[in-house]
């Protein structure tokens, strides 16, 4: 599964705080808090950008769809819109055959299928698979999960060199990508690799928050803050036991823990349950910087 940046769509350029959230994995209760916060802090609709992945374990990937067109989010092409929009019989999102995670995402993948609409698959095959933008004359790529393969996982811990390359492939200042599902801001020689974390299941942290992040101007340079989001994760849970969806995702959602770790390098993987603390990280400066509260 591979894409080139030929195909991005460019959103020009912003001058106010840009809310990136990705994941959303059919988890409408987290989808509908998070525009209440994004209302709650002046951040319009079309200042709000979607990586990917909005149907997946949870159990309104329709409504989710719904809401984020009616809505009017940026959103790019994750593999799971890039298969459903295609028909393909599963999500191609890179799991290991024969796995704990790909024998369950069978069951959400069927699920998902036959929620969606005919309109919506059309929707999903027509999202650009990136975007760009300009923010205090900084070039930004929207990808999904790696620059040139949509369902590669970059995570934190990857090898520098696995980064190297991929700025390389992307020829901007900073990445934006998804589909790992725990968050980091990575500074590395000068450019940024930011990944919001999921927005529709925690972070395997141990909590039940869920994660998204904004990217604001600032006098001197960008600032990143990851921000976590608290909703109502027993009503979503609750939902996905009443559709027969995995029991093990259905219980991250309300311990924070996942019920496989399949794709984790060992970074991650000895970080699980662990409560994550991310700190506003500023560009140029490498320098994390404290947070208000």
């Amino acid at each position: 599964m591979t894409k080139t940046i030929q195909t991005t769509r460019d959103l020009g350029t912003f001058d106010a705080p840009v809310l990136i959230c990705g994941g959303a994995y059919g988890n409408l209760e987290a989808v509908k808090a998070l525009e209440s916060w994004a209302r709650s802090h002046g951040i319009p609709a079309d200042h709000i950008i979607h990586t990917g992945d909005l149907a997946a374990y949870c159990a309104d990937p329709s409504q989710v769809c719904a809401f984020i067109q009616q809505h009017g989010w940026h959103a790019i092409k994750g593999n799971v819109e890039e298969q459903l929009g295609l028909g393909a019989a599963d999500c191609a999102c890179g799991f290991d055959e024969g796995s704990v995670c790909d024998v369950m995402a069978a069951r959400w993948y069927a699920h998902a299928d036959a929620s969606l609409s005919h309109e919506q698959r059309q929707w999903m095959h027509a999202l650009p698979p990136t975007l760009s933008f300009t923010l205090a004359d900084r070039r930004f790529l929207v990808v999904h999960g790696g620059v040139d393969q949509t369902n590669r996982f970059m995570f934190e811990g990857c090898e520098r060199t696995e980064f190297d390359r991929q700025f390389a492939l992307a020829a901007s200042d900073a990445v934006i990508a998804g589909h790992t599902g725990i968050p980091f801001t990575k500074l590395e020689a000068g450019r940024v690799w930011h990944n919001s974390g999921a927005l529709g299941m925690p972070a395997n942290d141990g909590t039940p928050r869920v994660w998204f992040s904004t990217i604001s101007p600032m006098a001197g340079g960008i600032r990143f803050s990851h921000h976590t989001l608290r909703y109502d994760y027993m009503r979503a849970a609750s939902k996905m036991r009443a559709c027969d969806m995995p029991e093990g995702y259905a219980t991250a959602l309300e311990t924070g823990l996942w019920p496989a770790l399949d794709i984790l390098p060992p970074r991650e993987r000895q970080a699980a349950g662990h409560s994550l603390h991310l700190a506003d990280q500023v560009w140029p400066s490498a320098m994390p910087v404290a947070r208000a509260s």
